[in-house]
């Protein structure tokens, strides 16, 4: 099992999602964690529920102290976190408004 200070290594971040394409069974949202972080990229498989034009603006939680991750021929830099659910993966937002980068705390 995982503890409770294993949980507090994972630094996740709020982002909004500036950019978005379609990657073969995935899309590929660019995610702008303000000036402490940056803009990064990720890969998710979104593809069910997500259209990548009603991404943009969208506020996400990713875990943004992961190692890149080589997902086919495109380099992931942070996972976008969502809930598996019926009809497909649910992107997990803020429900209020929040600066790009704040941290969950």
């Amino acid at each position: 099992m995982a503890t409770f200070d294993d949980f507090m290594k994972s630094d996740i971040r709020v982002g909004t999602i500036t950019d978005a394409k379609v990657f073969e069974k995935a899309k590929k949202p660019q995610v702008d964690f303000g000036e402490a972080i940056g803009i990064k990229k990720s890969s998710a498989q979104i593809t069910d529920r997500y259209q990548p034009e009603e991404l943009i603006g969208k506020q996400v939680l990713a875990v943004v102290n992961f190692p890149p991750r080589q997902i086919a021929d495109f380099m992931s830099e942070v996972l976008v976190l969502g809930t598996y659910s019926e009809g497909g993966v649910v992107l997990i937002t803020p429900d209020k408004a929040v600066k790009n980068g704040d941290k969950l705390g």
